[in-house]
């Protein structure tokens, strides 16, 4: 786990402009740095530079960049190679100098080309360069789990495992890109392949660039939707065989990701997910697992009482600590240094704290994340399961609802739930069940002159998936879990130099769960179900069964209180037209109303914590980098 950066580029970057770009990344590799430049043909210079976190080999032979040994290849890479170590021994006629995967990469790439993509399993964000093609590849795993910005700069591109290197690099304009922010203002985060600049991009997650003499190609190589067609094309479906099947890739993923140089332990949230991976580690371990939770004083969403529990009947080395509000908002101030573009899901704060507690022992930490997108566990696939069987009776509804009444129409009058099912009528956004007033407000908050993206994601055709539930969760494995969860676990456990492994998110495991029927994940209104049953081998149900709880901090407590002289500075007229991005007059009504609500008064933006909360920490953000 490291940072990378680096840049293929005819202005002048020298080596020290470069070391400072990377070292603004210190965080993410403590351990070790590497700065190099390399003269490339038609006038280009390449720049790698690497901050290193050491896993495997923790020796200087793991050191980055590193190069082949005929010097053809150089590389920077960012994450782990899950499967390093039989991909060493059919590479056995390469001379290998180390015990790291890094020197894999090369290998396999010295082997295969670039199709060395298709046979690396992992999480990583790789960049390197190819001497004999002049070639510089960028490329990002399957998922998205490892982060890849690169900026445009006319025939130079620019790289970084996060947007704080390209921000220092030379030249860097950092012009505003006004056309997200509608959109990240309802989803609280920006998708790839967008960021918040202008010509600043991410790459999208299973996808690789290659950059030759100004040129750029890009292309997938692993797809959400074309690999779920081909696995659902030879399903499983016998219950037994596939939960055997996906129980047996389980333990695969669990125990190639507990091999480590450094000490290592398991997030344990008490949910089903986390507690599977935790039973799964401490099945293959000679002693305790260490394992990691943060509670709280309000038991609506505290799990650590149940994590403590299962900790006990698996026989862990557990540790939990109490947090309290205060110290909860004490990290609000350092978000923007660590997500430094705006991202507004609150949950890193809890993310922060329990990857702060985990790394006083542990290095390396396995969590549960992907469970809930790959084997439908959210509450929304409830909400999405009901408006498909309402669908067609919502486009009666819609028709009949557009009769005059009054100064409306008769459908303002029915029910916000009627309402919302009858609306629902885009084809390309069938299962994105929206308030309107949401995403009127969003849109409110931009001048209607600039072009925005469209709030929601416009693509649903494009599964060619009948079923709501499974069209839903491969949107949302294409947008939100790569963008969203593993972007707030990434920045939250690279903040303290921890590594974060996702045994739910292995190729096989991924790949699996697209052979399984959808009625073994969503079984009678039981979410997860095949899932929770792998669990039960381990952990006794009474342990595991009560409702999902989440998290959320207090936002509307405490934009209206602690942060609502900044909330209102923010907001002001004065402050919004020299931003000159946000509509003054409609912007600084909204927040103004949404402030009185908590005194009683008006009750425009009443419901709107969200849009605020959004627009807090955009304008948090723009504060600490624009001003």
């Amino acid at each position: 786990m490291c940072g990378i950066s680096g840049f293929v580029s005819k202005r002048q970057i020298n080596k020290e402009e470069l070391r400072v770009m990377n070292d603004t990344m210190y965080h993410r590799g403590p351990d070790d740095s590497g700065v190099e430049l390399y003269e490339g043909k038609g006038g280009y210079t390449i720049g790698f530079a690497q901050r290193r976190l050491a896993i495997l080999d923790l020796s200087p032979l793991g050191h980055q960049p590193m190069h082949s040994q005929d010097g053809r290849i150089s590389l920077v890479f960012n994450g782990e190679i899950y499967n390093f170590l039989e991909l060493k021994e059919e590479l056995s006629d390469y001379t290998f100098k180390s015990t790291c995967d890094t020197e894999v990469i090369i290998a396999a790439y010295l082997k295969w080309g670039i199709d060395m993509v298709d046979h690396i399993h992992g999480m990583f964000g790789i960049a390197l360069y190819d001497r004999d093609t002049e070639d510089v590849y960028l490329i990002r795993d399957r998922i998205g789990k490892k982060p890849v910005f690169y900026w445009i700069d006319g025939e130079n591109i620019v790289f970084a495992s996060e947007l704080k290197p390209i921000m220092k690099c030379p030249g860097f304009k950092g012009i505003i890109n006004q056309s997200v922010i509608p959109r990240y203002l309802y989803q609280q985060y920006i998708a790839a392949p967008d960021t918040i600049f202008e010509n600043v991009y991410k790459l999208e997650a299973g996808s690789v660039l290659k950059f030759n003499n100004g040129e750029i190609k890009k292309w997938k190589y692993w797809n959400i939707k074309d690999v779920y067609h081909e696995m659902a094309l030879d399903p499983v479906n016998n219950y037994e065989e596939a939960k055997q099947g996906l129980k047996e890739r389980l333990k695969k993923a669990v125990v190639s990701r507990m091999i480590a140089d450094v000490p290592l332990g398991t997030f344990l949230s008490g949910g089903y997910d986390s507690s599977l991976v935790t039973a799964m580690a401490q099945e293959f371990s000679n002693e305790p697992v260490k394992t990691f939770c943060i509670g709280f004083d309000v038991p609506s969403y505290n799990e650590a009482e149940y994590a403590k529990e299962i900790a006990k009947y698996l026989g862990t080395d557990h540790t939990e600590l109490y947090i309290s509000e205060k110290e909860m908002f004490d990290l609000v101030s350092s978000i923007p240094h660590y997500y430094d573009e705006p991202f507004a899901d609150n949950s890193e704060i809890p993310s922060m704290l329990v990857s702060k507690l985990a790394k006083k022992d542990v290095t390396v930490a396995l969590s549960g994340d992907g469970g809930d997108e790959f084997f439908c566990g959210y509450n929304v696939y409830d909400n999405v399961g009901q408006a498909q069987k309402l669908d067609f009776a919502g486009a009666i509804v819609h028709a009949v609802g557009q009769i005059p009444l009054g100064s409306g129409k008769l459908l303002d009058k029915m029910p916000f739930r009627v309402r919302v099912v009858a609306n629902n009528r885009n084809p390309e956004t069938k299962t994105q069940l929206v308030s309107e007033g949401y995403i009127k407000a969003s849109s409110a908050f931009i001048n209607s002159e600039v072009d925005v993206l469209p709030i929601l994601y416009p693509v649903e055709r494009s599964y060619d998936v009948g079923n709501f539930q499974t069209r839903r969760m491969l949107l949302d494995m294409d947008t939100y879990l790569p963008e969203d969860i593993l972007v707030k676990m990434d920045r939250a456990s690279m903040k303290y130099s921890l590594e974060n492994r996702c045994p739910i998110m292995d190729t096989d495991v991924m790949e699996y769960s697209f052979r399984i029927p959808h009625k073994f994940k969503y079984y009678n209104g039981d979410k997860k179900h095949i899932l929770k049953d792998i669990a039960y081998d381990y952990i006794p149900k009474e342990l595991l069964e009560r409702p999902k709880t989440g998290f959320g901090v207090p936002m509307d407590a405490w934009l209206r209180g602690p942060l609502r002289d900044a909330l209102l500075d923010y907001s002001s007229n004065d402050f919004l037209k020299k931003q000159g991005i946000f509509d003054a007059q409609f912007v600084s009504t909204f927040i103004n109303d949404y402030v009185a609500k908590g005194d009683g008064g008006p009750a425009t933006g009443a419901n709107f914590s969200k849009i605020a909360w959004s627009f807090f920490i955009f304008q948090q953000w723009y504060s600490y980098y624009m001003i």
